[in-house]
């Protein structure tokens, strides 16, 4: 039993990991070992991405996971919460393709627009800004936004097994039933049938048993195999420097008047997606979780977005995009993951996945899409709760839902929901009765005119 002394230590107040309750360590390992399997794939997409640009992919491997191992620990020990963090799917799309080639920037400016940001959230952060923001997020919104999320990581799931594929006519169609489409099939039924049974690491079971599979029909028809994005591990130990990436920022690019302009745009469209996201991750994932406080609130809110914006930081230096809060750790919060350890455990893997990445880069997608379907399943329950029958609170959270699969992004789904939210129902305070009008937070107004200015100008 702790004392007081103990609890209320400098160490504790710095680090709550160690002031924490009762831990079940064997679960919170599991927990772990769930979220990072889930988002390994980010070690080989990735570098895949970046190197685009002309970064090396080797060092870039390096610099993914090293980063992604520092905010998974600085989440764990700072907020003491479960959610792993690593360079964010969206953002290094947006980095490469938009800022570098597109743009014509060098990688190495783009790194400089990442660093400013990661400066830029701290500032708020410390600030309570963005806990502020977190916070003010009304109870049927953040519930539309666990949904949403689910919605979300199934359609990635989908999409990542072939399940569904892209259509000129309709956007979105039916995949043909692919071998990859198959594993999928059978590792969520796995899934499904183990988590009924409450077997333990059903997820885990799943995402193993599914790229055992994969890999051992990449071994009988390799060449097809690769088609589908199924390869057999090329090895098990590598290991390549990051020097040529590491602390390559640049800020002569900003000494040219002409460039300040689309620098700063570069640098708000970072901050932006990256805000939202990690709000919206935090939000959906907590309130499945059922780790909210008696207001609805995050716990640690500040700590975490604290976490994130350090890793952020840290993550420009190492030569990686945005590090941000991974709405994977959805599945490890499902195995039971309560507590930073969870994060940690992730974070310790992605160092050892430095040095045997060849295995980890081999998960296929179709291995991981059943436990992301699966976990979208779960996570859509919380929209029960959504008071529908007031239309001033369900028709936001409709759009908040819809929006986050539909445009392929939390922080645009949120966007969405949070703008209809405001214009709803301030209109409706307008013609409505006195003793009618319901109270809107001051800070979702000001999110909201930020919202609407951001899709105006950007």
């Amino acid at each position: 039993m702790k004392t007081t002394e103990q609890v209320n230590s400098p160490l504790t107040r710095l680090f709550p990991l160690f002031s924490n309750r009762p831990v079940n360590m064997k679960r919170e390992i599991l927990a772990g070992v769930t979220t990072f399997l889930t988002m390994a794939y980010i070690i080989a997409v990735n570098p895949n991405i970046l190197s685009a640009t002309g970064m090396p992919a080797g060092a870039l491997v390096t610099a993914t996971c090293l980063s992604a191992a520092l905010g998974c620990f600085l989440m764990g020990l700072l907020a003491d919460l479960p959610f792993a963090l690593a360079s964010g799917m969206g953002l290094n799309a947006f980095f490469a393709f938009t800022v570098v080639i597109g743009m014509k920037v060098p990688w190495q400016v783009a790194l400089t627009a990442v660093f400013a940001e990661g400066i830029i959230f701290i500032i708020l952060t410390l600030f309570k800004v963005r806990e502020a923001v977190v916070n003010s997020i009304p109870t049927n919104m953040k519930l539309a936004v666990t949904g949403g999320i689910g919605l979300f990581i199934a359609m990635i799931g989908l999409s990542g097994s072939g399940i569904i594929v892209a259509n000129e006519s309709t956007m979105v169609a039916l995949g043909e039933f692919t071998p990859a489409a198959i594993v999928a099939c059978v590792g969520l039924v796995l899934i499904a049938v183990l988590d009924k049974r409450g077997v333990k690491g059903s997820i885990l079971i799943g995402i193993v048993v599914s790229s055992l599979l994969a890999w051992g029909y990449a071994m009988m028809n390799p060449a097809h195999a690769r088609e589908l994005g199924i390869y057999l591990p090329t090895g098990i130990f590598k290991f390549e420097s990051m020097a040529p990436i590491a602390g390559k920022v640049d800020f002569s690019y900003m000494t040219h008047p002409a460039n300040i302009g689309s620098f700063i745009g570069i640098v708000c469209t970072f901050l932006f997606v990256d805000f939202f996201d990690t709000v919206g991750t935090l939000v959906g994932v907590s309130s499945k979780a059922g780790m909210l406080d008696e207001e609805g609130n995050v716990p640690n809110a500040g700590r975490a977005l604290l976490a994130d914006s350090l890793a952020t930081t840290a993550g420009a230096l190492m030569g990686v995009s945005t590090v941000t809060t991974f709405v994977e750790s959805s599945t490890g919060v499902l195995e039971g993951g309560r507590t930073g350890w969870t994060a940690i455990t992730a974070g310790v893997l992605f160092l050892v996945a430095m040095f045997f990445s060849p295995i980890f880069i081999a998960i296929p997608s179709c291995a991981t899409a059943p436990a992301l379907i699966y976990v979208g399943y779960l996570m859509l329950s919380s929209v029960v709760d959504i008071d529908f029958s007031n239309i001033t609170e369900g028709l936001p959270a409709f759009i908040t839902i819809a929006g986050m699969p539909l445009t392929y992004s939390i922080g645009d789904g949120l966007t969405l929901g949070v703008l209809s939210y405001v214009l709803v129902n301030v209109i409706y305070n307008i013609i409505a009765k006195k003793e009618d009008r319901k109270k809107i937070s001051a800070v979702i107004i000001v999110l909201a005119i930020l919202f609407a200015l951001k899709l105006i100008f950007m």
